[in-house]
């Protein structure tokens, strides 16, 4: 697969369980880093890494406004994976809807 629009640091960025629950509970709306923090038994400065690789790959956004920096999640390169998907499903779709032909003309000519 090609890097469109950095679809490759995109699923980097969610292959980690951690990274992909703070993407989870982002989903319902705007969070701080502490109350993200909060699930996991792992030291904040751990718990950062995570969120600068989200950052870095475009999938959350943080802002800071005095000692609280608050995460929102940056839907449109969410869609990077959605849009994979659409196309992942498209391919496997006309492959199976070219198996069950081939099987239907082998059953026709029988």
């Amino acid at each position: 697969m090609a890097n469109h629009d950095g679809a490759n640091e995109v699923f980097l960025a969610l292959a980690d369980p951690t990274r992909r629950e703070v993407i989870r509970s982002l989903g319902s709306g705007p969070a701080s880093v502490g109350e993200l923090a909060q699930p996991f038994a792992i030291t904040l400065p751990s718990f950062m890494k995570h969120i600068r690789t989200l950052e870095d790959s475009g999938l959350i956004r943080t802002s800071k406004s005095g000692r609280v920096r608050t995460c929102t999640l940056n839907h449109d390169r969410l869609a990077i994976v959605g849009d994979w998907l659409k196309e992942q499903r498209r391919v496997w779709d006309q492959r199976t809807d070219r198996l069950e032909a081939l099987v239907n003309d082998q059953e026709e000519t029988r």
